[in-house]
């Protein structure tokens, strides 16, 4: 699979270039065009993407649609719900990323996702939180609300960002999650009320606007509200 961007960094638009019989995992909703004789199956179908959900879905849940190019390959384009830039991390099949949930847009049929990843129960304990980690090889499409920051830590070197901002980190930063505020409500679902710690060396990708700030403004100006 290969990936071309366009619109970035505003509204950005990644199309994924199949090569013939090749799937590709996407994330629900964020199907935007495809070319003509491609196929879509949902995890729970047979077929091409069974075999996809045992090779690269690893036990993520049906939010995903297996996209399968017809014999002579196709394209299927991908955007994201809020405007915002987008970004294509090449996994090499050595170092894993954890990418938050809901900036994951698609990625190629030999990355696997685990959102039960062993190293997350460090972070949120038995239950299921806001990250998946991906590894494999290949390309994976993350967006983001607003504008894409790297963070770049040298060994060493710390910094705490707000969960909200956090696109995906490579799995080789140590990190941890705490209380930002002492008696403040907090959700490991969501992130709501915690920080991150993150320590180098290593890279974290941010965005710029936070989703649940959003949520909160047009809460509070009475947007959706029934009159």
């Amino acid at each position: 699979m290969q990936v071309r961007t366009r619109h970035t960094p505003s509204y950005g638009v990644a199309r994924l270039l199949l090569a013939p019989g090749e799937p590709v995992r996407v994330e629900a909703g964020a199907m935007l065009a495809t070319s003509y004789g491609v196929v879509a199956e949902q995890r729970s179908s047979g077929g091409a993407l069974k075999s996809l959900a045992r090779s690269a879905l690893g036990g993520e849940s049906a939010r995903a649609t297996a996209y399968t190019a017809p014999q002579q390959g196709g394209w299927v384009d991908v955007a994201p719900n809020l405007p915002g830039d987008l970004n294509v991390i090449e996994l090499d099949g050595r170092t894993g990323w954890c990418v938050t949930k809901s900036c994951l847009l698609a990625s190629a049929s030999t990355v696997r996702a685990e959102p039960q990843w062993a190293g997350f129960r460090n972070l949120f304990g038995g239950e299921g939180g806001f990250l998946t980690h991906v590894t494999g090889q290949g390309p994976v499409v993350v967006c983001c609300y607003g504008a894409l920051d790297v963070v770049t830590l040298q060994p060493g070197e710390y910094v705490t960002i707000d969960p909200g901002h956090v696109v995906a980190y490579a799995d080789a930063v140590q990190s941890r999650l705490r209380q930002a505020n002492q008696g403040a409500a907090q959700s490991i679902k969501s992130g709501e009320g915690l920080v991150f710690d993150f320590a180098g060396p290593g890279r974290v990708l941010t965005q710029t606007r936070n989703p649940r700030s959003l949520i909160g403004w047009l809460q509070s100006n009475g947007v959706g509200s029934r009159s």
